[in-house]
């Protein structure tokens, strides 16, 4: 071996040394997993100032908007506000895409948009009442942004949900604000947007006339909550029922939920292990539970060892309970096999997570299902 050869190898192995052992130290510097423990309560006097706050701004029967990138929009944090709201039937909700074209979610799953936002615009100048606005592939898209200002500027309430408060925050409207977002994304919020007075242990903040929430699940105690705020506790307790819930407040304790040892060691250890990879089926029916689908479908595909195919046995969107019209991502002979899920729609979406996570428990060990529910921020039950 010519000496300069063996001195490059030399060279690069002594690389490959020093960057493993900077990534053990890394690790090791990480925390351990957080010990459990109790959210601390809400006051009434905060959930009524909260429900005030998101009183219907404009209309009698309130008109929401759902806006989302057509490219990696989350997809719980866009389907699960439009399945919960439009199940309560107390506001018109619209479903919309920057483009025509399909809307692709991240991580699993392609739509449908009712409209898109210039489409919206035309039929509904004065604007919406709410403004929902998932997490996105990029946060600073320049369409996105503007239109959500003009929304603001119309009197809109706008709601942030997950690290689509980054978004909301790239617009101008957390200036100065109490907020919240998803526990991964936080110190990039505040980073961007220094103004901001971050509030711990709650799943949502509102603060005037625009408000935030933690993670993905988030999502369904926020649902509710609006829900409350235009029809009243009845009817938002009927549909909480429905999604196999007990209670929706915004109790949450924020220190069980950061970057931990378990948490990067199991995202490695299941990354690296990419021979190993499983392609989940879910069957498309017409009716399905969109709040199920898109939490089954999220679910499976954060585990870093699998992702969720949806079919159907012919082309076309399959339109699911609420008129969300799904895209199947594969047709007939072309369905993924042998391993299918479950039917998604014969049980609450909570009981149909809950079932999810505990397949996933079963199929790739518990520190794996932690992995999941910490991506979707899922807060234990009280």
């Amino acid at each position: 071996m010519k000496p300069r050869v063996r001195v490059l190898r030399w060279i690069c192995l002594g690389l490959a040394l020093s960057g493993l052992a900077a990534w053990v130290g890394w690790v090791v510097s990480l925390p351990p997993a957080a010990a459990p423990a109790p959210a601390p309560a809400i006051s009434q006097q905060e959930t009524q100032a909260t429900l005030a706050a998101l009183a219907p701004p404009k209309r009698q029967r309130p008109l929401v908007a759902i806006i989302g990138l057509n490219d990696a929009t989350e997809t719980t944090d866009y389907l699960m506000p439009y399945g919960i709201l439009r199940r309560a039937g107390v506001a018109d909700v619209m479903a919309l895409s920057t483009a025509p074209g399909p809307v692709k979610l991240y991580p699993a799953l392609t739509v449908e948009a009712d409209a898109t936002t210039a489409q919206f615009d035309a039929q509904h100048v004065h604007g919406a009442d709410y403004v929902i606005v998932p997490a996105m592939s990029r946060d600073d898209d320049p369409h996105v942004l503007t239109w959500i200002r003009a929304q603001a500027a119309k009197g809109a309430i706008v709601i942030g949900v997950c690290a689509g408060a980054k978004v909301v925050g790239a617009a101008g409207l957390l200036d100065g604000k109490r907020a919240t977002t998803h526990w991964y994304y936080l110190n990039d919020l505040l980073e961007r947007t220094p103004s901001i007075r971050y509030v711990a242990d709650r799943r949502f903040v509102v603060d005037g006339r625009v408000a935030t929430t933690t993670g993905i699940s988030a999502s369904m105690p926020m649902a509710l909550t609006l829900i409350e705020a235009i029809a009243g506790r009845e009817k938002a307790a009927e549909v909480a029922r429905g999604l196999g819930l007990s209670h929706w407040d915004a109790r949450h304790t924020s220190a069980a939920f950061r970057f931990t040892r378990p948490f990067a060691l199991t995202v490695m250890g299941n990354t690296l292990a990419f021979w190993n990879r499983d392609a989940w089926g879910i069957e498309l029916s017409r009716g399905v539970d969109e709040v199920s689908l898109a939490l089954v479908a999220d679910a499976w595909s954060r585990t870093y060892r699998s992702r969720a195919i949806t079919f159907a046995a012919a082309p076309g969107p399959i339109e699911s309970r609420n008129g969300v019209r799904v895209l199947p991502d594969r047709i007939g002979a072309n369905r993924p096999a042998p391993q299918r899920l479950p039917a998604v729609s014969g049980q609450p979406p909570a009981h149909a997570l809950n079932e999810a996570l505990a397949q996933i428990d079963r199929r790739y060990g518990a520190a794996t299902a932690r992995v999941v529910a910490m991506q979707l921020e899922l807060a234990p039950a009280p």
